[in-house]
């Protein structure tokens, strides 16, 4: 089998070196060249004709985003983000996603044991998941079109607290998000959302989304109420469910194992949301690698929760919608410019 070509891009030579080492150890990875800034990396690209690039997201000459900006209308390749955890790094991370980036990985912290090789194990396997990925959309338009949305009038939603919508996602989520929900009006059922995200961003993601959209996002809070125009986000290193006291909804967020690979998990959400919302449920799935939260549609869509899943053209990644659907979890797949229309007529036929 064809081993997927990889150029590094990186300012540290040390850094270079690792990954370099690190992604030539899998057996199905080569690392063709490694450069140490978007113009030595240019030039590369053309010479060198990688199937992935990894790049870092601060750079002295250019940063990764302008980088991104410049390359993807021009020469779209599968590209795997290397952040760190500061401030910047995060938002300079999700303006990357923004920019055509397939996904990311955090340097690890010092004080963790074994990060190192975690980071690399994450990285191989994020590389040959991009391999997969076609960017092609990027060369036509920098940004896709989307169908127009007819303005909805905010007494067609009837909204009440008794209503909640779940949504799941994964890599390619952090761009199918913001094209979800910048689309909702304010008057939206409350919205809880897992996706797979490392600690210490969450929290930046939210309050990006918050600038963005007509709802309210926050990084959730044990305790916090599931209201009509708030949308919560799990946090990066804790599991949410919700909970009913009384006629209202609360999440509830703790630290736990991972479950199906990961933590917080769509599947423990969307578990909680059959047990606890039933038929006044909304599940959406969105592009992500793996099976996380199949099983918790299929629960949700036996409760008498209505469910969609992304359909495979417009995902990064088909791999979470496609087990929703294929176990019977999510009713009908749906474009990802079609999900706002799809989600508003489902809660107008609940109303």
């Amino acid at each position: 089998m064809k081993k997927v070509r990889v150029l590094v891009i990186d300012d540290s030579a040390l850094v270079r070196s690792i990954l370099s080492e690190g992604l030539n150890k899998d057996p199905m990875i080569e690392v063709v060249g490694v450069a140490m800034d978007p113009y030595i990396a240019r030039e590369k690209i053309f010479k060198l004709r990688p199937d992935v690039l990894t790049l870092d997201v601060e750079m002295p000459r250019m940063d990764g985003v302008e980088f991104l900006r410049h390359m993807m209308p021009q020469f779209p390749l599968p590209v795997v983000m290397v952040s760190a955890l500061t401030g910047k790094g995060q938002r300079l991370t999700f303006d990357a996603l923004d920019a055509g980036a397939v996904d990311f990985v955090t340097k690890p912290s010092v004080n963790v044991a074994g990060g190192l090789e975690m980071m690399l194990e994450e990285i191989c396997s994020k590389v040959k998941m991009a391999a997969n990925v076609d960017v092609s959309h990027w060369k036509r338009k920098g940004k896709q079109q989307e169908q127009s949305l007819q303005k909805i009038q905010s007494h067609a939603l009837a909204v009440s607290t008794d209503k909640v919508i779940a949504i799941g996602a994964s890599t390619g989520g952090v761009e199918a998000l913001v094209r979800v929900l910048t689309r909702l009006p304010s008057t939206i059922p409350g919205v809880v959302i897992v996706q797979h995200m490392p600690s210490g961003f969450t929290r930046t993601y939210a309050e990006r989304l918050n600038s963005q959209c007509a709802v309210d996002v926050k990084e959730a809070q044990s305790g916090d109420r599931v209201l009509p125009g708030r949308v919560l986000l799990a946090p990066g290193d804790q599991h949410m469910t919700i909970q009913r006291s009384g006629g209202i909804y609360l999440v509830r967020c703790q630290p736990g194992e991972k479950v199906m690979g990961h933590c917080p998990s769509v599947e423990v959400l969307f578990q909680s949301v059959a047990k606890y919302a039933g038929a006044n449920a909304i599940g959406i799935m969105l592009t992500g690698m793996g099976s996380d939260g199949a099983d918790g549609m299929l629960a949700m869509r036996q409760a008498g929760a209505r469910t969609l899943a992304q359909d495979e053209q417009s995902c990064v990644v088909f791999g979470m919608p496609k087990e929703a659907y294929h176990r019977g979890g999510a009713e009908r797949l749906v474009p990802l410019g079609g999900i706002p229309a799809a989600l508003i007529q489902l809660l107008q036929n609940k109303s």
